[in-house]
């Protein structure tokens, strides 16, 4: 059972039916009673739980999927946010083709993740930041909140400068980046109270920017109509000619946008908005079952949406120079040609060039239908990013708040760090910023993936639910794999940097670094059965009796 005072697991025990009746195994694990009664019921975004049909008796229902439909979907706008965009460009104009088959890996990689992230929710009816407040002592605990934090704040940042660019293309220059940002955070604010109307119609309203990013981003994969059989090679065949440090620095930036910490986070809290009986294991199951299908489908139409966006600048922008763009350009009268330097280097592009080498070349309205496609990822993706830091600091710290004051908090996190970088960086600039912010994020993966393996292995917490061995050394094998190449990533990034003063800091930040991370690969060493080093017997793996009331359990 969990400790309510501080949150430290306790071993299990069996427990004696109470009042003659046995408590079903299957119950969800009951969040800790708040100190204070509460005069209202704590209000939070799974208000109105979705109904699941109930008297579906085939194998495969539509109607059932079609209730499922929607957690997964907001989880898949991670994959589409302005950083994951930027990485795909980059690829395409580095590498052509060619590491396309890193993608699919990358995503594949993704989908298997965000399974054990939504069978943790499933099954304890308690997302992964609650489960870690419960399961981990006060220090490790505090300590791990505020690494996902970071990761919140560095995802924000992208996601919000992505729709201030956006904004400053679609205005012709108008908006400058801080007025971006602020239109962005306000109208944050606006669309995040969808929820007030029905979770459905927040469901709805994010498939339509996903519609909108698909429509756009296949707008331009038409215009430009790259090689299919080299799309298909790219895809399928895991190798890469000619490739030099330059593509294995993007190969290894394609892991790193596309896996995010937070968002394991998020998926975790969304499947909640179900209404699943969890004392029925049967029900349990099937949940597991649509989920699945439902994030598989979801992160099928993301993949396809990344890869409109590397075929695009594959086919039409590979091995070209910025004095090429220059001068195009310049044939074209477009007002964006001193964007690109006189010189014979291979272009370097982001978000914001890439919308204006795409006016250049194909015209005005592919500008403004790429600056569409990117304005609905950075807004959806900044919206989903503000539920993640809802969810987590609800978790983690046991925050009772109301829905504004929550909201409030975890948008304002990241206000200040975003208009700092808007007012004091140019638009056409922002590269390196991103870069900083991949590196960020990289880091704190082990601190998402180490916990979700972690848990979702041990029987106290999933009973017949948990990892099996198949699940428990591939799973292991997936994040140690991931770890090592962001941190290859975070290697590359510091050792460009050449500052002995900036070696010696980031040596010691590394050794605090590590020694945190060992901590949480110890626990999940346990957990995933090598008993050997539970040395104070503080993991327990045997199968828990979940109980709704926990008074008569002191800590």
């Amino acid at each position: 059972y969990f400790s309510e005072s501080d949150g430290n697991a306790l071993c299990c025990k069996d427990s004696a039916p109470e009042n003659g009746v046995e408590t079903n195994q299957y119950s969800s694990v009951s969040p800790p009673a708040s100190p204070v009664a509460q005069d209202e019921p704590f209000s939070t975004y799974f208000e109105d739980k979705v109904a699941i049909p109930d008297n579906v008796s085939q194998v495969f229902s539509f109607r059932k999927l079609w209730a499922f439909t929607g957690p997964g979907f907001l989880m898949s706008i991670a994959y589409l946010d302005p950083g994951n965009i930027e990485s795909d460009l980059q690829s395409g104009a580095k590498a052509g083709f060619k590491l396309l088959w890193i993608l699919l890996g990358a995503t594949i990689i993704g989908l298997l993740l965000q399974r054990l992230a939504a069978r943790l929710g499933v099954v304890t009816g308690m997302h992964l930041a609650e489960v870690c407040n419960r399961q981990y002592p006060t220090v490790p605990r505090i300590i791990l909140w505020l690494m996902v934090e970071l990761a919140i704040i560095g995802s924000d940042m992208q996601e919000v400068i992505g729709c201030a660019i956006a904004l400053n293309l679609l205005s012709m220059g108008g908006i400058p980046l801080w007025g971006g940002v602020l239109i962005t955070i306000t109208d944050t604010f606006v669309f995040l109270f969808l929820d007030k109307y029905g979770l459905r119609k927040l469901e709805a309203f994010f498939g339509f920017l996903i519609t909108i990013m698909a429509l756009s981003f296949g707008y331009e994969y038409v215009l430009v109509r790259p090689n299919q059989g080299e799309l298909l090679k790219g895809m399928f065949v895991p190798y890469c000619a000619d490739c030099g440090p330059v593509q294995l620095e993007q190969a290894v930036g394609i892991v790193g946008a596309v896996i995010m910490p937070h968002n394991i986070y998020l998926h975790s809290a969304l499947v909640k908005s179900r209404d699943i009986d969890r004392k029925n294991k049967n029900e349990v199951k099937e949940a597991n079952k649509y989920y699945f299908i439902e994030s598989s489908v979801a992160l099928f139409i993301s993949f396809l949406i990344n890869v409109f966006v590397v075929a695009v600048f594959a086919q039409a922008f590979f091995n070209k120079t910025n004095i090429e763009m220059h001068m195009h350009c310049n044939a074209t009268d477009s007002p964006y040609a001193n964007v690109f330097p006189l010189n014979n280097h291979t272009l370097e592009v982001d978000i914001y060039k890439g919308g204006v080498v795409l006016g250049c070349f194909f015209g005005p309205a592919a500008l403004y239908i790429w600056a569409v496609g990117i304005l609905a990822a950075g807004q959806s993706s900044t919206m989903t990013g503000t539920y993640s830091g809802q969810f987590v600091m609800e978790g983690f710290l046991n925050l009772r708040w109301s829905r504004f004051a929550r909201v409030l908090l975890t948008r304002s996190i990241a206000i200040t760090p975003t208009l700092l970088v808007a007012i004091f960086q140019d638009v056409e600039h922002l590269t390196g910023m991103n870069d900083f912010l991949n590196v960020l994020q990289s880091m704190q993966l082990p601190f998402a993936l180490i916990p979700i393996l972690t848990f979702t292995s041990l029987t106290s917490i999933m009973n017949d639910f948990a990892n099996g061995m198949v699940w428990k050394i591939s799973g292991g094998v997936v994040i140690l794999v991931v770890c090592a190449i962001n941190m290859y990533f975070v290697v590359v990034y510091v050792t460009a940097l050449d500052s002995v003063l900036f070696y010696v800091f980031a040596a010691l930040l590394s050794v605090a670094y590590l020694c945190f991370v060992g901590y949480l690969a110890w626990h999940c060493l346990v957990a995933l059965g090598v008993s050997c080093l539970d040395f104070c017997g503080r993991v327990s793996n045997q199968p828990a009796v979940f109980i709704e009331e926990q008074s008569e359990y002191d800590s």
